[in-house]
């Protein structure tokens, strides 16, 4: 399990923000599971989900402590962030990515990204609670569930937490196409790698298709 509890550039555990962080959140808490549901609804509701965060070309721009104190992100942004404060913790943890397709895509999120509802890398986490792996995806926060009819994603720190494959109204909403597994630590170069080769497959140029994407965000 030490691979998963150390500090990387990324998961940066051991700044003090985030240290602190997770202090304030689990004092007087006395079990694993109740540490990590503390730690998940704090990273789903307090960090704002923003799907169009500028905050996605470097390495640099997935930092725990950036989107800390940014105070939103989407979901890799806040994957990275709940992983970083469960170290923190003591609570062994590793990243996880799925391609889904999100009926409910609004229309302008549908532009920037090309016009379909195919989501690449969609970010999750796995906490090793209780001696089992845990999955949980805080990516949206309660205020965007309910503005959006979403079915919020609930996590008692024992069984898995995975988004509603429907909405409040029944309808299709998140839809599991391919999971990726699960990474030690934020797989930057595997990221942009797999980015570029589906908006190739796209018939897009990879450089356009960025530019494009950061005139929507900057909107």
């Amino acid at each position: 399990m030490e691979i998963y509890l150390k500090c990387t550039p990324t998961i940066d555990c051991d700044t003090e923000s985030v240290k602190q962080k997770a202090r304030e959140l689990t004092r007087g808490l006395k079990t694993e599971h109740e540490k990590a549901r503390t730690l998940f609804y704090s990273v789903r509701d307090e960090i704002k989900h923003n799907p169009y965060s500028p905050y996605c070309y470097l390495l640099e721009h997935y930092k725990a402590s950036l989107t800390l104190e940014r105070g939103d992100g989407h979901c890799e942004h806040k994957a990275v962030l709940l992983a970083a404060l469960c170290r923190a913790t003591g609570i062994p943890a590793r990243l996880g990515f799925v391609d889904i397709r999100d009926h409910l895509l609004s229309p302008k999120f549908r532009a920037m990204i090309g016009g379909g509802n195919l989501i690449v890398q969609h970010g999750y986490v796995e906490m090793f609670i209780n001696g089992k792996w845990v999955h949980a995806c805080c990516s949206y926060d309660l205020e965007t569930c309910r503005k959006g009819g979403f079915v919020p994603v609930e996590f008692d720190g024992v069984h898995d937490a995975r988004d509603s494959a429907f909405n409040i109204e029944g309808k299709p909403h998140i839809e599991y196409v391919k999971d990726h597994g699960t990474f030690e630590d934020f797989p930057f170069d595997w990221i942009m790698s797999y980015r570029q080769e589906w908006i190739a497959q796209m018939g897009r140029e990879f450089n356009e298709f960025v530019n494009h994407v950061k005139r929507h965000q900057a909107e």
